[in-house]
């Protein structure tokens, strides 16, 4: 369980000051705690309650006045996802079932031991990888028929189209952990096409006339339920999986997000990866946002499709505009996912003392946003001035260079 942080006990007081109520609390553990909630508006909470839940939401349980309107959750956290384990390994998933407006993109948060394999399988679905611990070896065959290993690490990517076959081992020394993301919100990990599901579901002797062997080849099939996961020897050096006499594809399954040159700013920096710079990832376009302490990423909207976002280190908070009053205010840190509809404005801000990562995802072959701040510094002064009565310090503080990250 994190730490509740300085700043997240403050944020329950009104007005600056710290106070405990009057009321009592039942804690995880069964004890009664004072409710550190009060203000000058609505009173405590004296009834039952989760207050270290509380603490990590505390722009829920207190919101900003600028909050209006009612909006669906856009906040969940892999912490409370369903854990599936295997022999090597063990996966989670956060889709529209657990995140109900998350309708464009599904997530997958999945672990692999040293050795362990996810097995040689395809989807309906285009999937996106961002590497988040240790190494991983892939493979893939495209559709001319041509083969592809890679060894990827901490921050590469991989996207594998639709239909495509692939799969995924964990290296030594201790294998690897990484996120997923597939182009539709209502994908489930459980409606793989699995290769030895299918061989379970094929005839032996029509098995036995596809591959030109005997049918007591197929005696000893593994059961599906034992393979989506499952423990094997680490695989050897990289040009050891080559596949002689055929030939190696063309296209480039892997992308190293982290050799992009970043975009630089006081406060932070932005990769953007999208078909422009991994051609073959069509569905998926996506950013690393890296922001200090204080900083934020500035008011802004995507003008293309909605945001699915995966909170990689640190602690932010997401403020979002609806449209006709509404607007929410949500908590983040480290593996909670977020998701912004699309066209809603909305900012991230660091709120902590460490530097604040986390991933932007899209269902676009391009990124796409624009910036509030550009927007009224291109546009004609007069207009932007009579239309929201702010004087002339504001209007030359406006900035027609696009900054993403802003102090």
């Amino acid at each position: 369980m994190n730490p509740i942080t300085r700043r997240s006990f403050v944020a329950f007081a009104a007005g600056g000051t710290v106070a405990l109520a009057a009321g009592k609390v039942h804690a995880h553990d069964g004890t009664v705690n004072a409710q550190p909630w009060t203000g000058q508006m609505g009173g405590s909470d004296p009834g039952p309650n989760d207050p270290i839940r509380q603490a990590e939401n505390p722009d829920i349980v207190n919101p900003p006045a600028t909050d209006s309107g009612t909006l669906p959750n856009l906040r969940f956290s892999f912490s409370d996802s369903h854990v599936r384990k295997g022999t090597g390994g063990w996966t989670r998933q956060i889709t529209e079932r657990e995140l109900g407006i998350s309708k464009s993109i599904a997530g997958v948060n999945m672990r692999l031991n040293s050795g362990g394999i996810r097995e040689l399988h395809w989807h309906k679905e285009g999937e996106w990888a961002y590497m988040l611990y240790g190494k991983a070896r892939i493979t893939a065959l495209d559709t001319e028929g041509h083969w592809f290993v890679d060894d990827v690490g901490v921050g590469d990517l991989w996207y594998f189209p639709p239909g495509v076959p692939h799969s995924i081992q964990g290296l030594g020394p201790d294998g690897c952990e990484f996120l997923l993301a597939f182009d539709n919100g209502g994908f489930d990990e459980d409606s793989t096409f699995l290769l030895s599901d299918w061989f379970k579901h094929v005839p032996p002797e029509v098995l036995a006339k596809n591959f030109g062997v005997p049918v007591e080849t197929f005696s000893k099939l593994p059961s599906p339920a034992d393979e989506y996961i499952f423990a094997a020897q680490v695989p050897g050096p990289l040009s050891g999986d080559a596949i002689a006499g055929a030939t190696r594809s063309s296209t480039a399954f892997s992308h190293r997000m982290m050799a992009q040159q970043p975009i630089t700013l006081k406060g932070g920096t932005v990769r953007i990866t999208d078909s422009s710079v991994f051609n073959v990832s069509k569905t998926i376009a996506a950013a690393l946002v890296e922001l200090e302490p204080g900083a934020m990423r500035e008011l802004h909207w995507h003008p293309n499709t909605d945001e699915w976002q995966y909170y990689l280190e640190g602690e932010g908070r997401m403020g979002v505009f609806a449209s006709s009053g509404q607007a929410r205010t949500y908590d983040f840190r480290a593996g909670d996912v977020g998701y912004v509809p699309f066209a809603m404005g909305h900012y991230v801000e660091n709120t902590g003392t460490k530097p604040l990562r986390f991933l932007e995802l899209f269902k676009s072959s391009y990124y796409a946003d624009i910036s509030l701040n550009q927007w009224l510094a291109s546009t004609p002064p007069a207009l932007v001035k009579q239309h929201l009565h702010l004087d002339d310090t504001f209007m030359q503080a406006l900035d027609k260079t696009k900054k993403p990250v802003v102090e």
